[in-house]
């Protein structure tokens, strides 16, 4: 599993895969289980329909490592435009960005101007924005870039950590200090050994051991994860200590696990959808068959019987 794990992650930054996949329109039907659409108001009226179930959500406008100034502009504008879109029509929900969509690799100060225009523009909407956890070597940057911004926009913004990062134990003790609101996952790029547990069951443990840090002491963490196992131990832990259902939410993807995202709810959780939606919906497909090999098989099976 390790390897195919690998090879995925490998593939989706394939250019001559991606192309291939993309212009398959099978392929794109089975990404699409996943994706909300490739447009803003395909993604509202998923986000609308979420809510009706009872369901917060986060739309994610899929694309990653912008190469100019004028691609990270538009990124800029277009989640303006999601916040925009949310505060006019009554979305109970929030937004994510990626720093490299809106400019890290091309220049730093680009990139924290832009992300300070977005987060204003929330504030403007009393709204909140996730800022997304990428590779390893984005990881200080993204923090510190966040939390310099973090001074402008108390409890507007937040960051995600990753589990299977070696740091993160030292991150989340950050995190918690200054009160930022975390969104603990367990990592779904390729990384090496020098940086990332490798072992499955590591990372088990280094996810369970870090939400009950930031239950303990951090300001509503979102604990995203579809695996049940990690779930109960969360109820559990949350119960045993008398953090009531208010202090934290669960986060879950869209299209993964509706059964569980439906019980989370009957049972009084916060449960927030991850919603992505876009054109460049291929890198995020693939990193989600990567993490969840279940995933994989779902499609396997669909284009055996197709």
């Amino acid at each position: 599993m390790a390897l195919l794990r690998s090879g995925m992650l490998t593939l989706a930054h394939n250019d001559w895969v991606r192309k291939s996949v993309a212009q398959n329109g099978v392929s794109k039907g089975f990404a699409l289980r996943f994706i909300a659409g490739e447009s803003l108001d395909e993604a509202i009226d998923v986000a609308a329909r979420l809510n009706q179930r009872g369901f917060k959500v986060t739309l994610d406008a899929l694309g990653e490592n912008v190469a100019t100034a004028v691609e990270a502009n538009v990124a800029r504008d277009l989640y303006c435009e999601i916040l925009d879109r949310i505060a006019a029509i009554g979305v109970d929900g929030n937004i994510s960005i990626k720093l490299t969509m809106v400019g890290l690799d091309v220049d730093e100060e680009l990139c924290r101007r832009n992300t300070a225009v977005v987060l204003s523009r929330a504030q403007a909407h009393g709204n909140f924005v996730r800022v997304d956890m990428e590779g390893s070597r984005y990881t200080q940057p993204t923090l510190d870039i966040t939390y310099d911004l973090q001074t402008g926009s108390p409890g507007g913004v937040g960051i995600v950590l990753q589990a299977y990062l070696r740091r993160t134990e030292q991150d989340i003790h950050t995190a918690i200090e200054r009160r930022i609101r975390v969104r603990l996952v367990k990592g779904a790029y390729a990384e090496p050994a020098s940086v990332a547990i490798p072992s499955k069951h590591e990372v088990d443990v280094a996810y369970r051991r870090e939400m009950e840090q930031l239950l303990d002491g951090a300001n509503y963490p979102a604990i995203a994860t579809h695996d049940p196992a990690l779930i109960a131990a969360t109820k559990g832990y949350a119960s045993q200590q008398g953090i009531d259902k208010s202090r934290f939410e669960f986060q879950l993807l869209y299209g993964i696990r509706r059964d569980l995202q439906d019980q989370l709810v009957s049972e009084g959780y916060n449960v927030r959808i991850y919603v992505p939606f876009g054109p460049a919906w291929y890198p995020y497909f693939m990193r989600r068959m990567a993490e969840r090999p279940a995933n994989l098989f779902f499609v396997l099976r669909n284009a055996v019987r197709r």
